[in-house]
């Protein structure tokens, strides 16, 4: 890393933090299981992933990986449409992750996902955060997302920031610490939550068997439980495109 011109904090709260020094990612997480299970997925996934430089806890290096993120959260893609039937999540890279062998620790159950909106919706109502209308609106319609589903190898928080394309090829998927066996059509939610517009760009990739009205239910439950750790955090779900945004677009259907 001689001659490095500078630091670059990628993202930092009170549990971690991810710096970029050159070519290098640092990450730092109170937590050292979040190192174990990222270490682990990235060596088991079939989709391509950063290479591990080492690690000294609470210390995780990880190379940088060629290209840029597909996307932000809250602003329009520059990726092209062939990019996001391409992309990780976003085509056959990421059917192939959810077609692997499940890895060997155990996900999450679905009575602790009920458990946490139901949770995460009272706080959000107890607090008049958002209007009680959009609340229980969107309740209703993460209600689908709410069934029995065979779990698959997911990545867990496909942010389209951690999906690194160059042109219309994925290079690398990224931030691995909460892949576990789970529901594979929370990872098409989360990969176009605020970008729904690009759901059949994802499914021309993906294949013709995901369900529409389960990853509708994602983009609601995901923005209703993903909320209040985003303020406790620093972030803004509020921001044009984020997550209340996605909420209360819901309003608006019939």
């Amino acid at each position: 890393m001689a001659g490095v011109e500078e630091v670059e904090i990628v993202v930092a709260h009170s549990r971690r933090a991810t710096l970029r020094v050159g070519e290098v990612f640092l990450k730092v997480d109170v937590d050292p299981a979040h190192a174990d299970v990222e270490v682990r997925a990235m060596a088991m996934t079939p989709v391509p992933t950063p290479a591990v430089l080492w690690r000294r806890p609470p210390v995780l290096a990880i190379a940088a990986v060629p290209g840029k993120a597909l996307g932000l959260l809250g602003e329009p893609s520059t990726a092209s449409p062939a990019a996001w039937a391409a992309a990780g999540a976003a085509g056959a890279a990421i059917r192939r992750l959810h077609d692997a062998p499940l890895p060997p620790w155990p996900g999450r159950a679905l009575d602790d996902v009920a458990a946490e909106l139901d949770r995460e919706c009272a706080w959000l109502l107890a607090g008049a955060v958002l209007p009680a209308e959009v609340v229980r609106r969107n309740r209703g319609i993460a209600e689908a997302a709410l069934r029995p589903w065979t779990p698959a190898f997911i990545h867990g928080d496909l942010q389209i920031t951690h999906v690194f394309v160059d042109g219309d090829e994925v290079t690398g998927v990224i931030d691995w610490s909460e892949a576990a066996p789970g529901d594979p059509m929370s990872d098409l939610a989360v990969l176009t939550l605020g970008h729904e517009e690009r759901l059949d760009d994802l499914l021309a990739g993906y294949g013709a068997d995901a369900d529409r009205d389960v990853i509708r239910a994602w983009w609601s439950l995901r923005s209703l439980v993903a909320s209040r750790w985003l303020i406790g955090h620093g972030f803004d779900p509020d921001a044009p495109g984020c997550e209340f945004d996605v909420l209360r677009s819901r309003m608006r259907e019939p």
